[in-house]
């Protein structure tokens, strides 16, 4: 180490000032008046003045006193200068006047400096330009703006002027303009579609000259076309400033033409950019009009597209309509009798697997009656569980059926997939065994979707388990989520609506599925599976779940080779709510006497409901049909919730009971409690305001817990 290096890292002014003014931040030292007596070489270079000009000077009356506009900057509204009375640091963004009298923004960050007692003595503030930061982030608002308005754009003149509106403001263009190309009339022609930036009248006499080199690469996907100056271009000769233009037009020295190609490599027209100064347009700036072109492909394609499909439809739809009206009374009555069958089979079958479950329950209730008659309770948490876990499996199996019916009641709320997804891995490596690889890739900035979570686990889980039947001498595993948007192509072969999508697709190496059963796989109750290891209600339910959720399941196999399942959602544009925090298995005592109406037609229904009320600290009111429980309602009773059940006897269901009470209690709360069927009776899961639904059978703590969120609300 030299001799000069050891010195100055043995004087620690020297070592501080070195290091001080080999940073490229630029650093200001203020004193308690808040005037400068230190700014190193970064702060020089950044003002333009030298040390010795801001020295014993107020900052703010030398860089940073007035905005672009010319007004005056006060210095009482400046955080800059607010960090040494307010001793606090400050941060933000500002204005700085150069030298030279122009104007840049920067990025600051302002600190008081304290003595050893802590007592503000000065200020340091550290600066750094920031137009380009700023230009990138306007540029990535304006692409992205301009995406979405294509996305959701179909007329074909409003495409093309917001392309090159985009591109002339990206660009910094003195004008723009789409040709568009015409084709079929046996001769080269094309004509301006649209302008940016300039006047139409400029360019009504200008007849583009397909021909030359200057125009030729655009029309024929030669690719894109960049000069600093087109007058000394080489590669095109030698080209007048106003060669076939009327007088008065735009010069034009830089120069930026880009093809517009639709999918299938047509050239449909060129954007093209120009400026009257040369070197005005860079290689980023060509990199950006190559996107814009591609925005403008798709828009322009889906303009046409949409514009056959509409032409296509009005003359459509009148013979469609008579073509499937007979038909489709003759498929609804199809329908009606393969559900009748369906329901034989069922007897069959699941009722078997019901009773079996039945058995576990009430098998395990009597032995704990007894123990406890006998003043026993060692050992009876093992025959609680048992009861709990057969009172699960036959609930979820009650869910299998409702969800293959497309009746269920869904809770849906938006839903972070790829959060989902990983969390059952797990326990998917648990189910499908050690002899089975399992890989998890979440795509990167999933959207969200509005789904019923439990049912999404409970098809995740299912496809899982078909995957490792298929796999009896192991293989691979895979779960891929990915943001799909579907065109009119695509949308139509999945059978669904265009639009943005997320996919969740499990893969297997397995014996994949025979061609000759492919399209049943969805049936109810039909299963390749021996009898007794499977009731073919696994996919029936998957698909019925998530068409009620607006998406599609689409199989994709090849015999020994394996298969792919995969479930599109509907993308949510809203945001993810809040997850609510759970307590232990204990209910807590949360009411203040608050009154709850509880109608239920089964005594121990009510009764568990009554006893979860009273144990929470709420007065509980009890009816066991619809109109008892409307004659509480329309009394004096002070009344804080109704719990009602939806399928009521004595001609009023629970959703007839709440709307009745509600015309006289407008804002009453109300919670539905439903066996699933009666989705329908509940507005098929559209509610209104302050309605809440809850299935059977539930945990008494979630019944609790929400009770108390909706009172609390």
């Amino acid at each position: 180490m030299s001799s000069e290096i050891l010195a100055l890292l043995a004087d620690p002014t020297r070592r501080l000032e070195a290091i001080v003014n080999n940073t490229t931040m630029a650093i200001f030292v203020m004193d308690d008046r808040q005037h400068c007596i230190f700014a190193n070489r970064a702060a020089e270079h950044l003002t333009g003045y030298s040390f010795s000009e801001l020295q014993g000077q107020p900052l703010h009356d030398v860089i940073h006193n007035k905005y672009p506009d010319g007004r005056h900057y006060p210095l009482e509204e400046c955080p800059i200068d607010q960090a040494f009375p307010e001793r606090a640091q400050m941060q933000g963004e500002e204005i700085f006047v150069h030298k030279d009298g122009s104007f840049f923004p920067v990025a600051f960050t302002a600190s008081p400096i304290g003595d050893d007692a802590g007592v503000p003595i000065g200020t340091i503030i550290e600066v750094r330009p920031i137009a380009e930061e700023m230009e990138q982030r306007e540029t990535l608002a304006l692409l992205n703006q301009t995406g979405q308005a294509l996305a959701a754009e179909v007329d074909l003149e409003r495409i093309v002027q917001m392309v090159t509106d985009a591109g002339v403001s990206l660009t910094g263009a003195q004008f723009g303009a789409f040709f568009y190309n015409v084709v079929g009339e046996g001769s080269e022609k094309y004509l301006l579609y649209t302008l940016s930036g300039a006047e139409r009248s400029q360019f009504e006499n200008f007849g583009m000259p397909r021909a030359t080199a200057v125009f030729a690469p655009t029309f024929t996907g030669g690719g894109v076309i960049r000069s600093d100056d087109i007058l000394i271009d080489e590669r095109y000769g030698k080209n007048e400033p106003h060669h076939g233009m009327p007088k008065g037009h735009l010069p034009v020295r830089s120069y930026l033409a880009v093809p517009v190609q639709s999918r299938s490599g047509e050239v449909i027209g060129g954007l093209f950019f120009g400026h009257s100064s040369p070197a005005m347009f860079k290689k980023h700036h060509e990199e950006l009009m190559v996107g814009i072109a591609a925005h403008a492909a798709i828009g322009v394609d889906n303009a046409r597209l949409y514009d056959e499909l509409k032409h296509l439809n009005e003359s459509l739809e009148r013979r469609v309509q008579e073509a499937v009206a007979e038909p489709a009374q003759a498929e609804e009555a199809l329908r009606q009798a393969q559900k009748m069958e369906a329901v034989g089979q069922l007897t069959g079958g699941i009722a078997h697997d019901f009773n079996n479950l039945l058995a576990g329950i009430s098998g395990g209730l009597e032995v704990i009656e007894r123990r406890l008659a006998q003043g026993r309770t060692d050992g009876i948490e093992k025959f609680i569980t048992g009861a709990q876990t057969s009172a699960q499996r036959a609930a979820a199996l009650t869910q299998r059926l409702l969800a293959f019916s497309r009746r269920q009641t869904l809770d849906p709320k938006p839903t972070d997939v790829n959060r989902l997804v990983f969390g059952m891995e797990d326990l998917i490596r648990r189910t499908v065994g050690p002899q089975i690889a399992v890989e998890v890739v979440g795509a990167g900035g999933l959207w969200l979707a509005k789904v019923d979570a439990a049912q999404l686990e409970s098809a995740l889980l299912n496809l899982a388990i078909n995957a490792r039947d298929a796999m009896p001498d192991g293989g691979r595993l895979t779960i891929e989520t990915a943001n799909k948007w579907l065109d009119n192509r695509a949308a139509r072969e999945r059978d669904l609506p265009p639009g943005q999508y997320l996919s969740v697709c499990v893969t297997d190496t397995g014996t994949g599925i025979p061609d000759d059963i492919r399209d049943r796989i969805f049936d109810p109750f039909f299963t390749t599976k021996p009898i007794g290891q499977g009731t073919g209600l696994g996919l029936s339910m998957i698909h019925g779940f998530v068409r009620q959720s607006g998406g599609q399941v689409r199989v994709y196999s090849e015999d020994d080779h394996g298969t792919t399942m995969c479930v599109y959602l509907p993308r949510y544009l809203g945001s993810l709510d809040h997850e609510p925090v759970h307590g232990d298995v204990a209910i807590e005592e949360v009411g203040s006497g608050e009154t709850v109406l509880v109608i239920d037609d089964e005594p121990t229904v009510r009764m568990l409901i009554v006893d979860v009320l009273e144990e929470a600290g709420y007065k509980a009111l009890e009816a066991e049909d619809g109109p008892s429980g409307l004659n509480i309602l329309q009394s004096d009773v002070r009344i804080d919730l109704l719990i009602t059940d939806v399928g009521l006897p004595g001609g009023m269901n629970g959703r007839q009971v709440a709307d009745a009470a509600r015309v006289q209690r407008p804002a009453l709360k109300i919670l539905f409690v439903t066996g699933f069927a009666e989705n329908a009776a509940v507005g098929n899961g559209h509610l209104e305001p302050g309605m809440e639904v809850i299935t059977k059978p539930f945990v008494m703590t979630e019944l609790a817990n929400k009770i108390s969120e909706m009172i609390d609300t």
